[in-house]
């Protein structure tokens, strides 16, 4: 399947870049102005030049085609398109449920599954979510961090975007453990990939007001992504006696689109 052969490229691309820093002593400069260093980022000087390319690299391309895509296509067809690929997602997280003990929500999650795969035209609708099957989300990184496997630094990947070191690990295992990776039409496969990603570039245009009114945006995505991170593995319950204050879903949606705002949607 070419898709999955370049898929292996990418990652393999990846693993090289992030592998030199991994495996030395990473350099940090007390002088640098720009630098926040905290100890889950020593790779800061790295990852801040990645975050540079990434966001570069958004807005000449992925920003204006997302944009694109929300002035083309309408709202309806655009919820559908969002409620279609969070179902593909749904057999992988019910596997998650189950390898982090909980055969509840992972039988639930199959429940969702097969109500939106034929009541709701192969995902097209959110029938178990208006039934009120609650949706119990999960990765293959969540399921490694309940097994107790250390984070790792902090990691920027160029076009993934920020991660821990263990998430990139379960990166391939995601991927697989996807359905639509399976699907034999390579063509159709490879456009519905394309697609996605634009469904969640589009999904994160609220994210830019946010981040351009930001001091530090590399901090601010940074800080998001971990905070939210340690809410979805604690399933909304983190540990109390942590300091910091950390996201909740409410919070973290801002980042997030809302289908039903009339104010264009997102910041222009």
């Amino acid at each position: 399947m070419r898709s999955e052969v370049r898929f292996s490229h990418l990652l393999a691309l990846l693993l090289l870049v992030v592998a030199g820093p991994l495996t030395g002593c990473a350099s940090h400069d007390p002088l640098d102005e720009n630098s926040t260093y905290v100890e889950y980022d020593p790779l800061e000087p790295l990852n801040r030049t990645v975050h540079s390319f990434n966001m570069a690299l958004d807005k000449v391309a992925f920003r204006p085609l997302a944009r694109g895509y929300r002035k083309v296509v309408p709202t309806p067809v655009r919820r559908s398109v969002t409620n279609f690929f969070s179902n593909l997602t749904t057999p992988r997280s019910a596997l998650n449920n189950f390898l982090q003990g909980e055969p509840g929500q992972g039988f639930n999650e199959l429940g969702r599954f097969l109500f939106n795969s034929t009541l709701g035209i192969v995902g097209l609708f959110d029938i178990a979510g208006a039934s009120g099957m609650e949706r119990y989300d999960e990765n293959f990184a969540q399921t490694l961090s309940v097994w107790g496997v250390p984070d790792g630094p902090y990691i920027v990947l160029p076009f993934l975007g920020p991660t821990m070191a263990s998430d990139a690990v379960a990166i391939p295992v995601d991927y697989y453990s996807d359905v639509w990776t399976y699907y034999d039409n390579t063509s159709v496969r490879d456009k519905v990939w394309a697609l996605r990603f634009v469904d969640l570039r589009y999904r994160l245009l609220g994210a830019d007001s946010i981040l351009e009114d930001s001091q530090d945006p590399y901090v601010t995505v940074r800080e998001a992504f971990r905070q939210n991170r340690t809410f979805r593995i604690f399933d909304g319950n983190p540990p109390t006696d942590e300091e910091e204050e950390f996201y909740d879903d409410e919070m973290f949606d801002e980042f997030f689109v809302d289908e039903d705002t009339t104010a264009e949607e997102a910041s222009e």
